[in-house]
């Protein structure tokens, strides 16, 4: 929280359920409402992702949301979110968690600082450049190296293009491959009934998450996703590298080589030249929420 206040200017405020383990899908949407209902509330930040939040869609109200757009940070399973906003005409920016971004190691990287303030603040454009390093995960939250030192950090891959050499510019829609696969199941792309069109001229982002599905599993979504005409709707399709270890399996670097080099490799499908900086999606437990300085407290009840 330290971190977020210093790098924005904004004052964190913290929600009943950031902190509660097994809070109801009720109990989060009641907050995520109240967050996007409050005016003094100028920005809503996820804290992890997770495997659920599909469940708390269904208890939203965008009535609020539409009233009172502001912006939505979060990635993984807050694809649900992002393209829950997307629907209702509010954008927000897929990438970023406190807990994996702005709380780890010793400090906030560069490129996540950036990104944040252009997300939240400055509105600016951000050119997308290869970090160099990456990580799959961190230190266990239970350590207390979380807060002081990186988790093992390996070189990146060159970036692959397909496709003809053209500059492509359009809105984002995508997140988590997998659950992108769960919004399709139940029915939430729009409209109603559903119509690829809504993606016509767009640039799908597609990541995986630390599941480290196969790359034969992964083309089966894909393939679906092209089934449904996603695929040749959109301009062009953004892939993020994709995580080969967790804490439960930790291949060695041949195989986890392998494992990339047989999905898409980042930013090879289908794509000529993206501008796009910071990457303005469609637009869990999710906080927190963020005030302007000067504001008045938010009252508890």
């Amino acid at each position: 929280m330290r971190r977020l206040s210093e790098l924005t200017g904004l004052v964190p405020v913290e929600y009943p359920t950031t902190r509660q383990v097994g809070a109801s899908p009720q109990q989060r949407a009641a907050d995520l409402n109240a967050a996007f209902a409050d005016p003094d509330i100028r920005a809503v930040v996820a804290t992890i992702g997770g495997e659920d939040q599909i469940q708390v869609v269904a208890h939203l109200d965008p009535g609020p949301v539409r009233a009172d757009p502001k912006p939505f940070c979060g990635y993984s399973d807050n694809t649900n979110l992002l393209s829950w906003l997307w629907t209702h005409g509010i954008a927000g920016f897929h990438g970023g968690s406190t807990q994996v971004h702005l709380g780890p190691g010793p400090a906030v990287d560069a490129c996540h600082s950036a990104s944040l303030r252009a997300a939240l603040l400055t509105g600016e454009r951000l050119e997308v450049t290869d970090p160099g390093k990456s990580e799959d995960f961190g230190k266990d939250w239970t350590d207390p190296a979380a807060l002081t030192d990186h988790g093992e950090r390996e070189p990146t891959e060159p970036w692959a293009w397909a496709g003809p050499a053209r500059t492509v510019t359009g809105r984002t829609w995508g997140g988590c491959i997998e659950v992108l696969q769960w919004i399709l199941t139940a029915g939430r792309f729009p409209p109603d009934p559903p119509d690829p069109a809504v993606l016509d001229g767009a640039v799908l982002i597609v990541e995986t998450s630390e599941a480290i599905i196969p790359a034969r599993e992964f083309g089966w979504i894909l393939r679906s996703l092209g089934e449904r005409g996603l695929l040749a709707a959109a301009a062009a399709v953004l892939m993020a590298r994709p995580p080969a270890s967790n804490f439960e399996k930790r291949p060695s670097a041949e195989e986890r080589a392998e494992h990339r080099c047989r999905h898409p490799r980042p930013l090879q499908l289908r794509c000529g030249r993206l501008r796009r900086g910071a990457l303005r999606a469609h637009p869990a437990p999710v906080a927190p929420t963020l005030r302007r300085r000067g504001h008045r407290r938010r009252r508890r009840a």
